[in-house]
């Protein structure tokens, strides 16, 4: 399942793993929410609406590179950064080749418009 997230004029591709929580992702496409650097590592932004966590373990350890929801905030995250495993952490799938360090050398706010690829 791919998507296209645009942010700071850039359009970075994104492929989503086969889950409830992704498939909730899709079912919101398009939205448009503003985003913001956490903790040096990652770009947090809450959704719409919650994701499922059906089939979902607690937490994560995601990868550079890796789309992911936190639960908690309701946030979708980027992750350009090395994030340590944190309850609440849902892998949804991954950036394209070279998209993180894209993500990372925009700092700051950001507003994102994610729409099916």
């Amino acid at each position: 399942m791919k998507i296209v997230i645009t942010l700071g004029g850039r359009r970075l591709g994104a492929t989503l793993d086969d889950s409830a929580a992704a498939r909730d992702l899709l079912a919101q496409l398009p939205f448009t929410i503003d985003m913001v650097d956490h903790g040096g590592v990652e770009k947090t932004g809450p959704l719409p609406s919650p994701l499922s966590l059906d089939g979902q373990p607690e937490g994560a350890d995601p990868d550079v590179g890796d789309v992911g929801y936190y639960a908690p905030g309701n946030d979708l995250v980027l992750y350009y950064g090395d994030q340590s495993y944190f309850p609440g952490i849902v892998v949804l799938g991954r950036l394209d080749e070279g998209a993180a360090a894209q993500v990372a050398d925009l700092r700051g706010p950001v507003t994102v418009t994610v729409e099916a690829g």
